[in-house]
């Protein structure tokens, strides 16, 4: 019987490109390559009866060019709480092997890289706050990450602004956006300051993404 399960991640996105990220519009990227890494806590999911809420979870990944000419280099981290099972699970949603075919951003960033590291199992320390569009991140000799708020040049207040996709889309239904910078150590070492940042939530099951309401809409009504 094929894999059941279900991933739903509070997760925030730091890239190298401008907070006009052209991977979002299919345009090409700031600087001609894409460098990322994706942090995420998991509020409710399984994996064939596994559960996995409350765990945290990483992604790092380097695309020396235009990520859709591939060549690019990955790494999964793994909340070194997780028991075997739940290793196994993430690691196996993570690299995008228990789903149809590019059918969420994992599977599809996994189809373009070349290079795989080895996962690792490690305290992730993660805040954050999907519609304060704030986040730290720290992993031990790994990542080192924080973002915060758009904020409007001439009132000083922080810039609300997020993209919403209501068809189409293999990652998210609504993202906010901000800015973030991050460095990170080990088998693949990138640095990024005041650029794109994302907040979003992550829904996905086997068959791909789910569009479910995300905390991001709630204002709108009130």
């Amino acid at each position: 019987m094929p894999d059941q399960w279900e991933f739903k991640s509070h997760t925030y996105d730091n890239c190298n490109c401008s907070v006009s990220c052209g991977c979002q519009f299919n345009e090409p990227t700031t600087h001609g390559n894409c460098h990322f890494v994706y942090t995420g806590t998991v509020i409710d999911g399984h994996f064939n009866g596994t559960p996995l809420a409350g765990l945290n979870w990483s992604l790092i990944c380097l695309f020396p060019n235009e990520i859709a000419e591939g060549n690019g280099k990955r790494q999964i981290v793994i909340d070194d709480r997780a028991d075997e099972a739940q290793r196994k699970a993430l690691e196996t949603i993570i690299s995008g092997q228990a789903c149809e075919p590019l059918s969420n951003h994992f599977s599809v960033f996994g189809s373009l890289c070349t290079e795989f590291f080895d996962t690792l199992f490690l305290p992730i320390e993660l805040e954050v706050d999907l519609t304060g569009r704030t986040a730290r991140v720290e992993i031990p000799g790994v990542v080192k990450s924080a973002a915060s708020p758009i904020v409007n040049e001439f009132s000083g207040e922080p810039f609300n602004i997020a993209l919403t996709r209501p068809a189409g889309s293999f990652e998210f239904t609504v993202g906010a956006i901000g800015r973030g910078s991050t460095e990170t150590e080990g088998d693949i070492k990138m640095a990024f300051e005041d650029s794109w940042a994302m907040f979003c939530v992550h829904h996905y099951n086997q068959d791909g993404l789910i569009r479910s309401k995300s905390p991001l809409t709630d204002w709108i009504g009130s």
